[in-house]
């Protein structure tokens, strides 16, 4: 990947990367650092209307989680292709503390979509959030949602409320 093609993709001129970049690998940890910041989802999960029945809410943050990690995906994925396997060329890697803050912000925005159906829940919302992004997240290493077998969001929203028997207590 050159920093003219870059420019190209972005409808710039190469020149204008440099007057704000030091280097290509200044631009990429940019891109990285662009695509991996939780600011954007947090934002995108904030504008779920709360007044919608719950298992629409559900697909709307998972809808909103799957473009996120897949922009994610888009951007590691691009750099790999193109050699770049190094971390950033600081040395610098995001911390621990960093993705347990990100994890932490993501599930108290899913617990916040929950929060107004609170007392229809059989878990607190805080595991309900839990168990919602760690089967998103399942569900995206598998595959694309939907393809594959792989539920889609709202097959997701669906399971998680109300299980995968057809009628409750129905033996499998």
């Amino acid at each position: 990947m050159t920093t003219g093609r870059i420019a190209r993709a972005a409808g710039i001129g190469e020149a204008t990367i440099f007057r704000v970049f030091a280097d290509k690998d200044e631009l990429l940890d940019a891109c990285v650092a662009e695509a991996v910041d939780p600011d954007h989802i947090l934002r995108e999960l904030a504008t779920v209307d709360l007044e919608l029945p719950l298992a629409e809410r559900l697909t709307e943050a998972a809808d909103a989680m799957s473009a996120h990690l897949e922009r994610i995906g888009a951007v590691v994925g691009a750099l790999f292709a193109s050699g770049r396997r190094r971390g950033r060329a600081d040395g610098e890697q995001p911390t621990q503390h960093d993705r347990d803050a990100s994890t932490r912000a993501l599930r108290e925005a899913v617990v916040e979509l929950l929060e107004p159906d609170r007392e229809a829940l059989r878990l607190p919302p805080e595991k309900v959030a839990a168990l919602f992004i760690g089967g998103l997240f399942a569900q995206l290493r598998s595959g694309s949602s939907g393809e594959d077998g792989s539920p889609t969001p709202a097959e997701l929203a669906d399971v998680l409320l109300h299980g995968v028997l057809k009628q409750p207590g129905s033996r499998p």
